[in-house]
């Protein structure tokens, strides 16, 4: 198995952005998470919009390509505590430009069906699982821990605004392009990154083996005890389980209130995701001086239950009203912005109280507990959405994503100030 001892790690300059190979990590980040997070929402757009597909069918295809973080996260996890997490990224990257590349050829010979949305959806969400887990233990291993809060600001902003500005590109490529050229170009973002992160020329500082390494399962385990027996970690799995779960089935509802109950064309679907973007962006440059002055407690609560709070207001738009595609600017926008704060905090806290041979199992765990959570709300928005009604459906998706900052406020996460935990004691290696 591939590894680097100590000694053969540098830690990254005290100027992130003057080492070349973090560069090169967030420029593939970012690229590979454009990527995902449009693929997110091209795929059902292209289902809505060519296949004419339904509430349900629509819930279905999410939560398929949601499901393999259920299935494939806690067993990312131990294989990236003990492999290269370039490799990982890289791999992880060359699958998913194929994939999307089959979405293209099908669209281009008119094959393209629900059951090959599916399958490609599966095959793209599990890769996702990989790059994902792996990109967050990568940090620790290419900088020092006094960075964290900086490199997460950096990689977290990015991911951030990818996550809500990823579905309005998405959107945006199904409206404006052929469904060809939508997919083939979501290809080439994974391809970019593809190529960013196999110029990483650093050597990684992964944890040392055992002399007697465990099997997978009891890797599993072990990171799945640490969790459930940390207090600041195990708050962190029930908010982000809350989150997740909510959020999920308010996206397909939402994605079905734009266009059917407010008669937004898919541009202007596009722009009211992407409000989320420069929301993100000041979230960014906020999130490495706000924790340290106000503490991470205070600011995890007050940024989720702002962000998540302004979903509440959608239900009580109408498309005739002239306030409409403001006020969703100025939800996707708040949103962006409490939800960036939210992502780069969680993040350094997490990281900050794992010790080093555990990084990617917590990652995993947690990922595991909260976005695997996340396919069921799929098909519960699509339920909502189908029995209920839309307006009534997206209303109830809302409210639930208030139950994240709930928990958070009722956590020892609350009780966080200004510096971050000490790690906790835990395995070393795989």
């Amino acid at each position: 198995m591939p590894s680097a001892s100590s000694d053969s790690f540098r830690p990254v300059p005290s100027s992130l952005w003057r080492d070349a190979d973090f560069r090169r990590l967030w420029l593939g980040q970012t690229a590979s998470q454009l990527g995902e997070h449009a693929s997110l929402v091209m795929l059902p757009l292209l289902a809505v919009l060519t296949l004419d597909a339904s509430a349900g069918r629509l819930g279905v295809l999410r939560a398929v390509g949601q499901a393999p973080i259920l299935l494939l996260s806690l067993f990312a996890g131990a294989w990236v505590d003990g492999w290269r997490t370039r490799t990982t990224m890289v791999l992880a990257d060359a699958g998913r430009a194929l994939a999307l590349g089959a979405v293209a050829l099908a669209c281009l010979f008119g094959r393209l069906g629900m059951p090959g949305l599916f399958v490609l959806a599966f095959a793209v969400g599990a890769l996702s699982v990989f790059f994902d887990v792996a990109y967050q233990a990568s940090l620790v291993r290419l900088v020092e821990r006094g960075q964290l809060l900086r490199g997460n600001s950096a990689l977290e902003g990015s991911r951030s605004a990818a996550q809500i500005g990823g579905p309005a590109l998405g959107g945006a490529l199904v409206s404006l392009l052929s469904a060809p050229v939508a997919a083939a170009s979501g290809a080439l973002f994974f391809a970019l990154s593809f190529l960013s992160i196999r110029r990483i020329r650093r050597a990684e500082a992964v944890p040392k083996r055992r002399e007697h390494p465990p099997g997978i399962g009891h890797r599993i385990h072990e990171g799945l005890r640490f969790v459930a027996r940390d207090r600041v970690l195990r708050a962190v799995c029930l908010a982000s389980a809350a989150f997740q779960f909510s959020f999920a089935a308010m996206m397909t509802a939402y994605l079905l209130f734009l266009p059917r109950e407010l008669h937004l064309s898919g541009t202007v679907v596009g722009l009211a995701l992407a409000a989320a973007g420069p929301g993100a962006l000041l979230g960014s440059l906020l999130a490495a001086r706000v924790p340290r002055r106000f503490g991470h407690g205070a600011v995890l609560v007050c940024a989720a239950a702002l962000g998540d709070g302004m979903f509440l207001c959608v239900p009580a738009l109408h498309g005739s009203s002239a306030a409409t595609v403001p006020a969703l600017l100025v939800v996707g926008f708040v949103f962006g912005f409490g939800g960036q704060l939210v992502n780069v905090t969680i993040m350094a806290v997490r990281q900050a109280v794992t010790p080093d041979g555990m990084q990617g199992r917590v990652a995993a765990t947690i990922t595991f507990a909260g976005m695997g959570l996340a396919p069921l709300g799929s098909l519960f928005g699509g339920f909502l959405a189908g029995e209920w009604g839309l307006r009534t459906g997206l209303l109830v998706a809302a409210a639930g994503m208030m139950l994240s900052p709930v928990v958070m406020a009722l956590s020892p996460l609350a009780r966080l100030g200004r510096e971050l935990p000490a790690p906790r004691g835990g395995p070393t290696g795989g």
